[in-house]
């Protein structure tokens, strides 16, 4: 039987190795992950490309192929098989590709078999703490992890073939499709196949957003509650880059149990779906106590699920400059935060360099009202003040220049342009 399996998941390798597929990665910057013997582990959500990104790795090498989101391959699975077989089908291979390991359970100790005897290992997983429980458990040290996350604004305008290179060419013309391109990224995402098939997004991410629901979390933690744990998603959802507390969730949602209400927040963050974010405080103990922001991983959920009538601009940005900060490796807790000044003034987001503040940046859509821009401008001053931060930053939809207050430079950019500036150009 699971040789039989092994033949069929290899058709199906071959398929997928056939199709073009949208080049995310250049490949000079995936070589060097091939030369490690390291174990490479991609995570990141479903359906955002972690296995296009692994054929990317292993496409000019012979590799053989197992795919755990297979329930005949889990009913059947045996290690001693599963290498017999591997041999018989994929004679000479050098590599081994294990797509969506977290659906078998005890697969850390089986990877770990496997690094022992000398494979070559490209695993992917749809979890978040997979380092943190069972990764790192037995491998520390003996693995490298890259995140996928959904395509970045900046991937968005090189599959459409526009360039942000220069500001000789930002013509009108260019100029409007950028920003017809950066409306359509907030309201619709970055998903791969929403891009491809954008009139369809909003059945697709809607159905992955179930998906995600009852495999990675009801299936995999056993979740009795179902109905609990849907109305927690549905309204964090609704209630994107607002403050909560764990108490408040609790009494609204109407929950027994505060301590249950923990855990499924946990269980939304384990697959990638929803990501917290603590306020900054040189106390722990009050950072622990503070209310966290929650922010959904792609902002096409949002209107895919219909939470807002009109779209509300504001809020979507916010939400794509928090994706777009931990594509850029910052990480929630350690070099990423918001804050809120003594005044109770707040700063969307802080970020750290070792000790060091390294930069305030507030986001806000439309800054034309004199009082709205007077706000972010206060709250910035205000928090650089306290935190002997220099470098503030306002995003918005389309000011481009620099203001003095209260002895600060405060740059304002463009939504488009932050988005863009920390990548290479490959047009």
């Amino acid at each position: 039987m699971i040789k039989k399996i092994i033949i069929q998941q290899r058709e199906e390798r071959d398929f997928l190795l056939s199709l073009p597929y949208i080049q995310r990665f250049q490949e000079n910057e995936l070589a060097g992950y091939m030369q490690s013997s390291l174990i490479k582990l991609i995570t990141g959500p479903r359906r955002a490309g972690k296995s296009v990104m692994a054929l990317q790795l292993l496409k000019v090498y012979p590799f053989a192929y197992l795919n755990f989101d297979d329930k005949l391959l889990l009913n059947h699975f045996d290690e001693d098989e599963v290498l017999k077989a591997f041999h018989e089908v994929y004679a000479g291979f050098q590599y081994v590709m294990l797509d969506e390991i977290q659906n078998l359970s005890g697969w850390e100790i089986w990877v770990n078999k496997l690094y022992r005897r000398g494979f070559n290992l490209v695993i992917t997983g749809s979890n978040a703490k997979l380092l943190s429980h069972e990764m790192a458990s037995l491998l520390t040290g003996r693995y490298v992890q890259l995140a996928v996350f959904p395509f970045s604004f900046h991937e968005v305008l090189t599959f459409n073939a526009i360039s942000m290179r220069g500001t000789d060419d930002h013509t009108p013309v260019k100029t409007g499709k950028v920003l017809h391109h950066m409306d359509t990224y907030l309201k619709k995402g970055g998903f791969p196949e929403t891009l491809l098939h954008p009139e369809m997004f909003q059945s697709y991410l809607s159905t992955l957003f179930d998906a995600v629901l009852l495999k990675d979390v009801v299936n995999r933690f056993k979740v009795r509650q179902t109905r609990q744990l849907y109305d927690l998603a549905s309204y964090l959802l609704a209630n994107y880059t607002n403050p909560y507390t764990y108490n408040q969730l609790a009494a609204e949602l109407q929950f027994n149990s505060v301590a249950t209400v923990k855990k499924f927040v946990g269980y939304l963050e384990e697959p990638y779906l929803f990501l917290n974010l603590t306020r900054y405080h040189h106390k722990i103990k009050q950072q622990q106590k503070s209310p966290v922001k929650s922010y959904i991983i792609d902002s096409g959920f949002v209107m895919a699920r219909s939470f807002e009538l009109s779209p509300n601009h504001g809020r979507l940005l916010e939400n794509a400059v928090f994706v777009e900060l931990l594509r850029r490796q910052y990480q929630t807790g350690q070099t990423l935060f918001y804050y809120r000044t003594r005044n109770n003034r707040e700063v969307d987001f802080l970020l750290r360099d070792g000790h060091k503040v390294s930069q305030l940046i507030q986001v806000s859509y439309d800054i034309s009202g004199r009082k709205t821009l007077k706000r972010e401008l206060q709250a910035l001053t205000e928090a650089a003040g306290e935190l002997s931060c220099s470098d503030l930053l306002l995003i918005n939809w389309d000011q481009d220049e620099i203001v003095e207050q209260d002895q600060y430079c405060i740059k304002l950019m463009p939504a488009s342009e932050w988005f863009c500036n920390f990548y290479p150009d490959r047009t």
